[in-house]
């Protein structure tokens, strides 16, 4: 990692690229349209880095550490905590006509940029976590703790985005958060919406995650000459 050609520092530059495409469109947006809205996507996009960073943490402890060690409990708590965030940029497409601008084509290019750079931050975070699991699980347990990881965050975006929950509330209001998560779980009929809402959004996320997975299988397995 620490390698400066090593191609994992190589993908962390790519992402810095793509998080600064994602700003500097956002920049001309602010400046062509003289207006700051939307101003929550850089945030939300800073947001994106969070688990990413705290999932390469996990995996410089757990070189040392034992995984029910407290160390790498906590850091692992965080980063589900905050894992999320990167996938509920996806939810922002639902902003794109909330405010007059001179271009909806522009904005949809910037809100792509931005979409597609925190679910990438997300599913790369959930690869290093991911290749944790596989060496001390079967395939198939693997793929049942992906999925339920997944099914968390869908429902974390629905409790986001329809209930205005956040990450920090788990520090600063967790009563309230705790109420209303009990609250929906133990009263599943009563929200047929949420149930088709995280369930759509588990499957999304799965299958791209899956495609991501495997892409990143062929691209170990085969160089471009081996494909061409």
């Amino acid at each position: 990692m620490r390698r400066s050609n090593s191609p994992w520092t190589k993908y962390l530059m790519a992402l810095g690229v793509s998080t600064g495409v994602s700003l500097a469109l956002y920049a001309y947006a602010a400046v062509r349209n003289d207006s700051l809205a939307y101003s929550y996507l850089p945030w939300n996009l800073v947001l994106s880095w969070v688990p990413l960073l705290i999932a390469i943490r996990l995996t410089v402890i757990l070189r040392k550490k034992l995984w029910s060690s407290w160390e790498a409990m906590l850091t692992s708590f965080a980063w589900l905590v905050f894992l999320p965030n990167s996938f509920y940029m996806i939810t922002d497409y639902a902003h794109l006509q909330d405010v007059h601008r001179f271009d909806i084509l522009y904005d949809t290019a910037m809100f792509t940029s931005f979409i597609f750079t925190g679910v990438i931050l997300g599913f790369t975070s959930l690869v290093l976590v991911h290749a944790q699991f596989r060496k001390r699980y079967s395939t198939d347990t693997c793929t049942i703790i992906i999925s339920l990881i997944l099914l968390a965050c869908s429902f974390g975006l629905f409790i986001g985005r329809d209930l205005r929950w956040n990450s920090w509330d788990i520090l600063f209001n967790p009563g309230g958060l705790l109420f209303d998560i009990t609250d929906r779980l133990a009263h599943l009929s009563s929200y047929p919406q949420m149930i088709v809402i995280v369930l759509a959004y588990t499957i999304l996320l799965l299958s791209m995650y899956r495609l991501l997975w495997y892409g990143a299988g062929l691209a170990r397995r085969f160089s471009l000459k081996d494909i061409e």
